[in-house]
Parts: C-alpha cells; sequence; structure tokens
C-alpha cells in the first residue's frame, strides 16, 4: 500500500475499531451470559437439563434464519444503520431475559434474541472489508476478535458479582445480570450510530489524499475478486466453495458452543464453588489466554504468509485442549490448563478463518456469502448443544467434550486443505 492508504488504514484502526470492539464485547456478553446464569436460572424456574439445551440451540437457528436477509438488507441500507439498529433490539430483547419464568417464555425469548441479532457478525465483517485492505485484515480481525475473550475478563466478573446480588430490589441476581447487561447494549447501539462512518469516503477524519488512497487499495482488491466471478449476490449464496468454507465454520463454532454454554458451571465444579464473583474470575484466566492468542497468532500468520497453515495448527490446539479438559478433570490445574488451550485455540482459529470467504468474495457476494457462512456457523449453536448432551447420556460423563474435540478435529483438517478447494486466495 502507499503512504497514504497506510495512514488511512492505521487512522481506521484508531477511529473504528474501539466501537466495534466494545460491539463485539456486548454480542458475545450477551450470549455468553446464560452459562452465568445457567444454575440460578434452572433452580429459579425449574428448566431440565434437555430444556436448557433447547433454549440454547433454539436461539441459533432463529438467528440462522434471519442471517442472510439480515446481511442483504445491511449492504441495502449501510452498515453504520444496520448494525446500530441490531445492537438496540438485541439488547432490549436481552434485558427481557429477567422476565422469564418457564420454559415456554425462555423459549420465545431466546427465539426473539436470535432474530433480532442476526446479520451482526458477518455486518461487522464486512463493515470491515469496505475498511481493510487483505494485507491488513488478519491483523484487524485479530483485534475485533478480542471481544470474545473481553466479554469473560472484564464480563465473567461482573455477570458473577450481578449473580451475587441476589434479592437485591426484589429480584433475583440472574435478574439484574440481564437486566443490565442487555440495556447497555442498546445505550451503545444509539451511540455507534453517531461514531461510525460508512466507508473511507465519509471519513471526516481523514485527508482528502488519505481518503482516494484506502478507497483505491479497496477498489482495486474488488476488481481482482471480481476477475474470480466473486461478485453477484447469488454467487455468495450458491457457490461450492463458500458451502466448504461454511461447513468449517460450522465445526469451529461447534466448539465454541460445545464449550462456552457450560464453561462456568464446569470451571465452578473444577474448583468446587458455586458459579458467582470467583468462579468468574477464574473462568476470565482462559479468556485471557485467548486474547493473548488473538493478538499474536494472525500477526505470525501474516510475517510468515501462512494463514491457512497457523488456522489449521490452531484449530488442531483446540481440539486438544477440549478432548485434555475431560480426560483430566480430576486434576484441576491440569483441566484448566487445558481449557485455556482450547478457548485460546477455538477464539484465535476465528479471525485467520475468516480471511479465506473476506479474500475470496466481494460486494453484494460478499454480504451474502458472508452472511451464508456465519449463518451455518450458526446453526452449530443448536446442534452442538444437543450433541454434547447426547454424547454424554449413551456414553457416560465426559464423552460430550471428547465428542466434540473429534469434530474439531475435523475442521484443522478441513482448514488444512481450503488451498486446494479456494485457490490462491487461501494462502
Amino acid at each position: 500500500m502507499s503512504p497514504d492508504a497506510e495512514r488511512a488504514a492505521a487512522k481506521a484502526m484508531r477511529h473504528l475499531l474501539p466501537w466495534l470492539l466494545l460491539m463485539y464485547v456486548l454480542a458475545y456478553l450477551d450470549r455468553a451470559n446464560l452459562g452465568f446464569a445457567k444454575n440460578a436460572l434452572q433452580a429459579s424456574t425449574g428448566l431440565s437439563e434437555a430444556a436448557y439445551a433447547f433454549g440454547v440451540g433454539i436461539f441459533s437457528v432463529a438467528y440462522a434464519s434471519i442471517e442472510v436477509p439480515s446481511n442483504i438488507l445491511m449492504h441495502r441500507f449501510g452498515a453504520r444503520r444496520w448494525l446500530s439498529r441490531i445492537m438496540v433490539s438485541w439488547g432490549l430483547v436481552s434485558a427481557a431475559m429477567a422476565f422469564v419464568h418457564t420454559a415456554a417464555g425462555f423459549y420465545a425469548v431466546r427465539v426473539a434474541l436470535g432474530v433480532a441479532e442476526a446479520g451482526f457478525f458477518p455486518g461487522a465483517i464486512y463493515f470491515l472489508s469496505r475498511w481493510f485492505p487483505d494485507a491488513r485484515r488478519a491483523r484487524v480481525l485479530g483485534i475485533f476478535y478480542f471481544g470474545a475473550p473481553l466479554s469473560f475478563v472484564f464480563g465473567g466478573p461482573l455477570s458473577g458479582l450481578l449473580l451475587d446480588a441476589d434479592g437485591l430490589g426484589g429480584l433475583n441476581g440472574w435478574q439484574w445480570m440481564f437486566l443490565v447487561e442487555g440495556l447497555l447494549a442498546s445505550l451503545v447501539g444509539i451511540v455507534v450510530f453517531f461514531r461510525l462512518a460508512e466507508k473511507p469516503a465519509d471519513a471526516s477524519w481523514l485527508a482528502p489524499r488519505e481518503r482516494e488512497a484506502l478507497s483505491a487499495v479497496i477498489a482495486a482488491e474488488d476488481r481482482q475478486k471480481a476477475a474470480l466471478g466473486a461478485a453477484s449476490i447469488w454467487h455468495g449464496l450458491l457457490n461450492w466453495r463458500v458451502l466448504y468454507l461454511a461447513l468449517i465454520y460450522f465445526l469451529i463454532q461447534g466448539c465454541v458452543y460445545g464449550v462456552v454454554y457450560y464453561l462456568p458451571p464446569q470451571v465452578g465444579r473444577l474448583i468446587g464453588r458455586e458459579v458467582g464473583f470467583v468462579v468468574g474470575l477464574v473462568t476470565a484466566i482462559p479468556w485471557g489466554c485467548a486474547m493473548l492468542a488473538s493478538y499474536v497468532l494472525p500477526r505470525l500468520a501474516e510475517r510468515l504468509d501462512r494463514r491457512r497453515l497457523v488456522a489449521s495448527l490452531t484449530m488442531l490446539a483446540a481440539a486438544i485442549g477440549v478432548s485434555l479438559s475431560s480426560l483430566l478433570s480430576s486434576m484441576p490445574l491440569l483441566a484448566l490448563a487445558a481449557l485455556c488451550l482450547a478457548v485460546a485455540g477455538f477464539i484465535a482459529v476465528q479471525p485467520l478463518f475468516w480471511t479465506l470467504p473476506a479474500g475470496y468474495l466481494r460486494g453484494a457476494a460478499a454480504a451474502s456469502g458472508l452472511a451464508l457462512v456465519n449463518m451455518l456457523g450458526a446453526l452449530a449453536g443448536f446442534v452442538s448443544p444437543l450433541y454434547r448432551l447426547w454424547a454424554e447420556t449413551h456414553f457416560g460423563a465426559g464423552a460430550g467434550l471428547l465428542a466434540i474435540g473429534l469434530t474439531t478435529a475435523i475442521g484443522a483438517l478441513m482448514i488444512a486443505l481450503a488451498g486446494q478447494v479456494v485457490g490462491r486466495t487461501a494462502r
């Protein structure tokens, strides 16, 4: 890139990434806080394990069903407006979880939350692809992915603290947790509407030469992708290469959802404590490791120009960590170390993975194709908890994590073979 384009990209990182990172922190927190509330919610409402697993998963079905239409509308109306709308609506629905008292109510709010949040993540990826060229994308996505670990590093203790506020104002601690964290997301959604710029040409904080230089780099990459034919909405939806990438993402998210929604109770069992502030602090440790991995590994992959290789090895590490966390459950410190490896692996692999579809698709195809990949990944949120429950029901305690470790290892192999599928864009 030219010096003007480099300066523009550096400014964009300073002006845009903090807001997008905050949005992702709150998005992930409004998903993961259910894991903190699990035991208290079940005790208060009488939800069974099967009802909890179904409610966890039905969110993903609703999310996936709206994902592609949401991203197509985002492409039409603009990412800034659409991302703001998503945040405000999902925050309000998440806060409504505080008033759930039955299994039917739990299912209804989870469906509404999936519909409200649909399109956020691929919308954010698409937005970043309009600002940062391929040479910077892995690094930028690595920082964006700090959102998931940060949601636990800071949100874990916050969720635990709110859970400990049981009885305050006549509400249970889990009710306070959903209310506070949901309304905070809505507030940030209003603020970001006024803080984000849609594209480099709209940014008042860029000099004219910087706007022109960065826009030219993005446009040149779009022309290169157009030569591959990856431009139309239907190309993003009816392309077997995109479906291959979507299956990889499904396996990545299968690992994520199979661990995240059960992580606080699992940590609680390891340290012999009820889920609360202390468990929230300990749960933050694996996410701190994930944040470090998300910073280091994308930069290493860019320096080596081997993003696919690093991604494959990172996902394999996640598979090993998930499996060992089950096998070493009688040794708490080693099991916690295995969880650190697992969480660091399944978080750090994602910014590397997203360079594959983002480097292959452009324009309307990027909006629809990225949404399709994320949609199929979201379906893992429905399948994975039920898959874990099935394995443990048929093969005993701990079998669920071993089963997830196996499918995660398959995903690592598929990433290694992606170069033969996608072609030269999958370095």
